[in-house]
């Protein structure tokens, strides 16, 4: 067994982490057409306000929908990279 391509897979994830927490402390705001989205540089929504109404339940969901797309992403890339072996 090669723990060559483990070691690199754990590089990448330590990577992916300190990427993530670096973006954490950025932010997008974008307005348009009554709606105001707050977004942070890890793609986590903070705030979506529409005609002035704050919107938590539409935040929740997406951010529920982006964390199960980066572990999907995830598992993808461990398949990946066990096939590449």
């Amino acid at each position: 067994m090669n723990l060559g391509g483990l070691g690199d897979i754990q590089k990448l994830q330590q990577q992916a982490k300190q990427m993530q927490e670096a973006l954490k402390n950025e932010k997008v705001v974008v307005e348009k057409n009554g709606v105001r989205v707050v977004l942070k540089g890890d793609q986590t929504v903070e705030e979506i306000e529409i005609d002035g109404i704050l919107e938590n339940r539409i935040v929740d969901a997406i951010n529920d929908a982006v964390k199960k797309t980066q572990e999907l992403a995830a598992r993808k890339l461990i398949e990946i990279s066990t096939q590449n072996k």
